[in-house]
């Protein structure tokens, strides 16, 4: 991650453009009535490997991320759409995916 960062952090002034050089930011993927998200393709890949590792390594041990899943679960939400949401967030933030 701190590779990914650079020497330049200055230019990450919000989370929506870490997510996208990261490759996780949401993209509207809509099929007939409807509406669905994927994450960008686009973006560095080694830090997006290394967010999907650590989702679900917070996932197995981190106690709040483990309530966060279950509620999201109960709202309906896929196991692919939450993580897209983890992925996307900072750690210590709510999401508003």
């Amino acid at each position: 991650m701190l590779i990914t960062l650079g020497d330049n952090p200055e230019r990450l002034d919000s989370e929506a453009s870490f997510a996208a050089l990261c490759g996780v930011s949401p993209v509207e993927r809509s099929s007939g009535c409807r509406q669905f998200r994927r994450l960008n393709r686009g973006g560095d890949r080694q830090a997006n490997a290394a967010l999907h590792r650590i989702v679900f390594t917070r996932l197995r041990v981190d106690p709040r991320t483990q309530d966060y899943y279950e509620r999201r679960i109960k709202e309906g939400k896929t196991r692919r759409e939450i993580v897209r949401c983890l992925k996307a967030m900072r750690p210590g933030r709510s999401s508003t995916c």
